[in-house]
């Protein structure tokens, strides 16, 4: 799931090499994932109205819910 969002953000942004995504594990099967990019590709990400970002977070949820897990995407 990590690399799955590794690699969309990357696609999106104009500084591929700022892109970190930390995840940590929570309580029973949820898993979050924290998106880190450059400030300036930070609305590349998060997309107009949100919509890239909503996008995102439903295929993180679909990749998820084929593991048994639940996942969460933060953007920082």
């Amino acid at each position: 799931m990590k690399e799955l969002i590794e690699h969309i953000a990357k696609s999106l942004v104009t500084q591929p090499e700022a892109v970190e995504v930390v995840e940590t594990s929570g309580d029973n099967d949820t898993v979050t994932l924290e998106l880190h990019t450059a400030k300036e590709d930070t609305g590349k990400v998060i997309g107009k109205k949100g919509r890239i970002a909503k996008a995102m977070r439903t295929v993180l949820k679909a990749a998820a819910s084929t593991e048994g897990k639940k996942a969460e995407l933060e953007i920082v």
